[in-house]
């Protein structure tokens, strides 16, 4: 496909320094989704590697015995804390302590809260719970099928957020006296013409390529409206 370069330029004391950088994903915010239960996979929404998604967007739902057990003990408790409403102190206490300990294993199972409610007021049992992206960003790697089972801690997607990306371009070794951490960049984009983005410097690869007398810099950008991406 199209690989389109970006050209930045170094401006510390007056002087620019010019080179080409290629867009990668930001590796301090690469979001890894996986489960605290066992469970098979019944449905998946997101299929496929560099598949774009959206926070909240529906991942994959799970099949998993421990949570239609911890459903059951919420329905349970609720139903109890029902019974002994007219009861003494004690047993509304005690009630109200076995309500709040079925809410909260679903919530540590990674049960969004919206979820535990609405479980809570229909009285409905759900075979599959839905999983979400915690991020906006790019699948860069998915390890799961529909239909197979997964263990609890096992990752299912790995997603880059793509709310900032990282410019990797080679600067001369001569040009390094130029380079500075925290140095502005700007950086042009052929595909988004008159609409250069500002950086700044956030690594120097500490190692100089012998045989090209150049360092590798790294650029990190602000990605506003995700239009940068990688590669």
């Amino acid at each position: 496909g199209d690989r389109r370069r970006a050209r930045s330029h170094v401006r510390p004391l007056g002087r620019t320094v010019r080179t080409v950088g290629i867009v990668s994903y930001d590796e301090t915010q690469l979001k890894s989704v996986s489960t605290r239960v066992d469970g098979w996979v019944e449905r998946l929404y997101v299929n496929f590697t560099g598949q774009a998604v959206r926070v909240g967007e529906p991942l994959f739902t799970l099949y998993s015995p421990m949570l239609v057990a911890a459903q059951q003990e919420l329905m349970l408790a609720k139903r109890l804390r029902g019974d002994v409403a007219a009861g003494t102190s004690d047993a509304v206490r005690d009630s109200d302590d076995l309500l709040e300990s079925a809410r909260r294993r679903l919530l540590y199972w990674e049960v969004p809260a919206e979820e535990v409610r609405q479980i809570e007021a229909s009285g409905e049992i759900r075979k599959a719970m839905t999983f979400r992206s915690p991020v906006n960003g790019v699948v860069i790697e998915k390890s799961v099928m529909a239909g197979q089972k997964i263990m609890a801690g096992e990752t299912v997607y790995q997603i880059a957020d793509l709310s900032t990306v990282w410019l990797d371009g080679e600067v001369f070794e001569r040009d390094l006296p130029s380079v500075r951490l925290g140095r502005e960049v700007v950086a042009e984009f052929s595909a988004l013409p008159g609409d250069p983005r500002i950086g700044r410097i956030s690594y120097i690869y500490p190692t100089i390529n012998l045989a090209t007398r150049t360092a590798r810099v790294r650029v990190t950008l602000p990605n506003p409206g995700l239009s940068l991406k990688p590669g």
